[in-house]
C-alpha cells in the first residue's frame, strides 16, 4: 500500500508515465536488495528424484505434459526430467521482425534470482536422445535472461546475455550485450545419445569484472573477464541493481519436428569471490 501511494505521487506532480514506471521500479529493485541482503548464500541441488517438480523451479515457460520425472536415462541416481517440446507449446509472437518462438524450459524460482555483482556457480547435465533432429534453426537450451521489468521499455525484446546454444550440430556458448552478438566457445559436437556435463561460473554485471567460466566433460573450454550484463538506467530501462533469471529446457524458431531433452544434476551456488 505504501509502494503504491509513493509511486502514485510521482504521477500526480506530473512525472511522465514511463519516469514513473522507472522510479516504481527503482524502489521495488532497492527493496528486493535490501531484503535479500540478509538472506544465506544460495547453495541449492536437484537430482529431479522426486515425484512431481521441486519448488527450486517455476514453471509458467512450460506446457504441463511436456515434463516428466522417468527413470530410463538418467546421469545419476534413480530419475531424470524429461522435456518433450511439441510445435505451438508456449507460442511467442516474434517481435521487431523476429522469428516466431515456442519453448519449454524450467526457470528457476523468484527467490533464486541471479543478482548483479555476485559470483555463482551453476552445473547440470543434458542428454539429446540419438534422434534428436539437427536442424539449421535457433535453439537455446540454457540461458542466463537479463530481467526487463515492463514489455513497454526498451529492453524488453532483447536476448539472453548470456546462453548456450545447439544450431545445426554446432555447439555455442554466446553473449548478447548491448546488441553485440559475441561468442566465447563454438565447436561441432556431436551431442546426441551421451550426456553432457556443464559447470559455469559466472559474475553478471554491467562493470569490467565480469566473469564467465565454463567446463565441459570437466574441461574448460571459457576464461573470459570483462563486461557480462548490458548497461543500466533510462536509455535501456534495465533496473538497478540487475537480476538475471536462469531457465533451461528447450527454446527454438517455430518448427514442425518435436525435440527431446532430458535434465539432471542441476546445481547452484553462491561461491567466494576473492
Amino acid at each position: 500500500m505504501l509502494l503504491r501511494r509513493s509511486c502514485g505521487s510521482y504521477a500526480v506532480f506530473g512525472f511522465s508515465m514511463r519516469h514513473v514506471v522507472l522510479i516504481c521500479l527503482f524502489i521495488v529493485s532497492s527493496l528486493l536488495a535490501y531484503a535479500q541482503s540478509s538472506r544465506p548464500p544460495i547453495d541449492v541441488y536437484d537430482g529431479f528424484e522426486g515425484p512431481v517438480l521441486s519448488d527450486l523451479w517455476a514453471t509458467e515457460s512450460l506446457v504441463p505434459s511436456s515434463v516428466s520425472i522417468e527413470s530410463s536415462i538418467v546421469r545419476a541416481g534413480h530419475s531424470a526430467l524429461r522435456i518433450d517440446l511439441h510445435p505451438n507449446d508456449v507460442f511467442w509472437r516474434g517481435v521487431g521482425g523476429d522469428a516466431d518462438s515456442e519453448r519449454d524450459e524450467l526457470r528457476e524460482a523468484r527467490p533464486l534470482t541471479t543478482r548483479e555483482n555476485r559470483l555463482y556457480e551453476f552445473s547440470w547435465s543434458m542428454y539429446l536422445p540419438k534422434d534428436f533432429p539437427i536442424v539449421p534453426v535457433r535453439l537455446v537450451v540454457a540461458q542466463w535472461l537479463e530481467y526487463c521489468p515492463h514489455p513497454d521499455l526498451p529492453c524488453f525484446n532483447n536476448s539472453p546475455v548470456l546462453a548456450v546454444r545447439y544450431i545445426n550440430g554446432v555447439l555455442r556458448i554466446t553473449q548478447d550485450l548491448n546488441h553485440r552478438f559475441i561468442v566465447l566457445y563454438e565447436k561441432k559436437r556431436d551431442l546426441r545419445g551421451k550426456w553432457l556435463d556443464l559447470r559455469f561460473q559466472v559474475r553478471l554485471t554491467p562493470a569490467t569484472n565480469g566473469i564467465v567460466r565454463t567446463w565441459l566433460d570437466g574441461k574448460q573450454v571459457v576464461d573470459y573477464s570483462g563486461i557480462t550484463a548490458n548497461t543500466s538506467g533510462d536509455a535501456t530501462g534495465y533496473p538497478v541493481p540487475g537480476y538475471f533469471p536462469f531457465k533451461m529446457g528447450l527454446y527454438r524458431n517455430v518448427m514442425p519436428q518435436p525435440m527431446t531433452i532430458y535434465l539432471d544434476e542441476y546445481r547452484k551456488r553462491e561461491i567466494p569471490d576473492n
